[in-house]
């Protein structure tokens, strides 16, 4: 994924293929959804190890993946061979190039989700799709708890943004106690897609998950006069 500071998915890269790759196929179905049919350059913001790339180009698009970790970038040019390693908050690309953005699980490894949405409007064209898909803010993040009861406890740790230290609540071997995570409360968010100037069309909550575990939120630059 990408990020401001050290690439920290270095060395994990083959580890996070392995584990990661049941979710994402779990998620194709809402996300292509989401995108709908459409054509023109898509930029795969912090693409990781590409597990989205295929999904992607199943609905017209021509996809380059981005990310700061060049390990990630090492098993995602098995899927591509459009890729470039750079920071999600400092694109390099000219205004206007992508008619799609899809910013998939990146708002807990970007250290500012706001510069991040705001360089993605940039690149994106007048009228361009941005799709989000990620952690669900309220209910899914270093402030949260999954006890063997099925529920979901929601520490008071929720309205602090940033980078969050490791908790005893944090499940062993996952992602959150390999690489840390920052968090993104539910307003802020939301605020970042308004600041960027996008213009939010869709908020769902995919999958059937009584306490739900993911947010997805569809958006367009809004058009130029």
């Amino acid at each position: 994924m990408a990020s401001n500071t050290t690439a920290r998915y270095d060395g994990h890269a083959d580890w996070y293929e392995s584990y990661n790759l049941p979710a994402a196929a779990s998620n194709l179905v809402e996300l292509r959804r989401l995108l709908g049919p459409g054509d023109g350059w898509c930029l795969d913001l912090g693409c990781g190890t590409g597990q989205y790339v295929e999904a992607i180009e199943a609905t017209g698009r021509t996809v380059v993946g981005l990310d700061r970790s060049a390990d990630q970038l090492r098993v995602a040019s098995d899927r591509s061979s459009r890729l470039v390693q750079a920071d999600a908050a400092a694109l390099p690309f000219a205004d206007a190039t992508f008619a799609t953005v899809a910013a998939l699980w990146i708002s807990t490894d970007v250290d500012d989700f706001r510069a991040v949405l705001s360089e993605a409007a940039r690149v994106l064209k007048p009228g361009g799709l941005l799709v989000f898909f990620g952690v669900h803010p309220c209910f899914n993040g270093p402030h949260t708890h999954y006890p063997d009861d099925g529920s979901v406890v929601v520490h008071p740790t929720y309205r602090k943004g940033g980078w969050h230290a490791i908790a005893p609540w944090w499940q062993a071997g996952g992602i959150r106690s390999r690489l840390g995570m920052r968090h993104v409360p539910l307003a802020s968010l939301i605020n970042a897609f308004l600041d960027a100037g996008l213009r939010i069309d869709r908020v769902e909550e995919p999958r059937d998950h009584p306490v739900p575990i993911i947010l997805a939120v569809r958006a367009y630059r809004a058009l130029e006069n």
